[in-house]
């Protein structure tokens, strides 16, 4: 979203930046593109750190890289470390924008690493130049709230004692929460998702802080078709459109025959390109998959990592099924291309998926969604209804193996008539999520806000 969202707002007129860590995975990739600013040092209580400011410009936006090695010069995340990793960037930023003579209108905070921010604003920084700046949060998980010990944000961001209350969350500090109070607006990545943060079910224990606010609100993410176009897209065998599927079956062979699978272009494909982590539905497909895969004459395909737990088990998956089921763990970007394009079905029986990115992705590529009825994929996919042909997808609303299974038979049982499943395949690939009404939205969002 950080990425992709700030180009499309300055297409509107706007002026977007990015601020995000110069970590070294960054600094590999685009090191010898990046261009130093300035540094400085920046208290951390009674620390002094070192805050190195560079740019880099890509397509038409800046983007300034806030550089220190202890905290980003190694892995992404720090064990035991990512609060200290994500006060000092907080401070960093603040203490940067001033130096950097940019004093944004609106500060947009993206999950807990940055929901320090907006408190840090309103008490420090207040009757300062950056005081009139208005900030928003942009919830993507609530899950993730970034706990730490009261002393630590006493210690290294100074938080007074009056404010330590509004972010208290199982007697720690949470900077998700300390977002959740302070910044001028909520909001979430699908409307589904933001009424779901709301309850006791959804909300992580944050659901009455939402609920006394009452003004969370969710914009779906777009997708960048510039990168995601099956008429454009340099990485998929073979091109197609809405108006020429031609193409859609040399993907579907090449995809069958890099992956192991039997070269069948009458037997349905079933696709996943997730991390394997019980949000993602895992538990269903381990309670499912055998028994359609026995039962029916399809194929399954699955791209992803995570917990061991599901990795072995997929391994299993594929040694029970040779040549109908293939579990490719790990990621490879070029292959996850393929998958979208080349499979008839794209399962995703998520426990909560706050928008999902794959189930648009999937739509744009001809690629049927199996979704279960949740977050942002129950405001993209529309349930296919055999009566009117109306629909772009399959979904299902119990958090159980065989609802999850019947959603997947009721796909397959369509795929043999070519009337309904081009109908639908149209209908999905009409579904417009590009980036231009995701950034027009946000737009409205920010000017209501000034």
């Amino acid at each position: 979203m950080v990425g992709t969202l700030p180009k499309y707002l300055n297409a509107l007129g706007m002026d977007a930046r990015i601020m995000i860590p110069y970590h070294s995975v960054i600094k590999q990739k685009y090191g010898d593109r990046v261009e130093y600013l300035f540094s400085f040092y920046v208290s951390m209580g009674w620390r002094s750190k070192f805050v190195g400011v560079n740019k880099l410009e890509l397509d038409g936006v800046c983007i300034w890289l806030i550089e220190n090695d202890e905290y980003f010069g190694g892995p992404i995340y720090l064990p035991d470390r990512e609060g200290e990793q994500y006060a000092f960037f907080t401070r960093a930023v603040l203490e940067s924008l001033f130096r950097l003579d940019f004093i944004p209108d609106v500060i947009h905070c993206n999950d807990w690493h940055t929901g320090m921010l907006p408190l840090l604003l309103k008490t420090q920084y207040i009757d300062t130049a950056l005081g009139g700046a208005k900030t928003i949060l942009t919830i993507h998980n609530i899950a993730y709230q970034g706990l730490c010990k009261f002393d630590f944000v006493q210690d290294y961001l100074g938080v007074p004692d009056g404010c330590l209350g509004l972010m208290e969350r199982y007697g720690m500090a949470s900077f998700l929460k300390a977002g959740c109070v302070m910044a001028d607006r909520v909001n979430t990545v699908s409307p589904s998702y933001a009424q779901e943060m709301c309850t006791w079910e959804y909300g992580e224990g944050l659901d009455g802080v939402l609920r006394l606010r009452g003004d969370a609100s969710g914009i779906v993410n777009g997708i960048d078709r510039s990168v995601w176009d099956p008429a454009t897209d340099p990485r998929i065998p073979a091109n197609f459109s809405r108006a020429d599927m031609g193409g859609k079956a040399a993907c579907k062979a090449a995809l069958m025959e890099e992956t192991g699978l039997e070269v069948r272009l009458d037997r349905p494909l079933i696709g996943m390109v997730t991390r394997l982590a019980e949000q993602k539905g895992l538990e269903l497909v381990m309670g499912a998959m055998d028994q359609l895969l026995w039962d029916n004459d399809c194929a399954f395909v699955l791209l992803g990592n995570g917990n061991k737990k599901y990795e072995n088990w997929l391994r299993g998956l594929e040694q029970r099924h040779p040549g109908r089921a293939c579990a490719w763990i790990g990621y490879d970007d070029d292959l996850s291309h393929h998958i979208y394009a080349g499979c008839d079905f794209f399962l995703m029986p998520s426990r909560f998926e706050p928008c999902g990115i794959s189930q648009l992705i999937a739509m744009a590529y001809g690629t049927l969604p199996i979704v279960r009825e949740t977050g942002g994929l129950r405001d993209t996919v529309r349930p296919y209804n055999q009566y009117t042909g109306e629909g772009t997808g399959f979904t299902f609303s119990r958090m159980d193996a065989p609802d999850m299974a019947d959603a997947v038979r009721r796909a397959l049982a369509a795929y043999p008539d070519p009337a309904v499943m081009d109908g639908l395949i149209t209908q999905a690939m009409a579904v417009d999520y590009s980036c231009d009404n995701w950034a027009y939205e946000y737009g409205q969002l920010y000017l209501s806000m000034l």
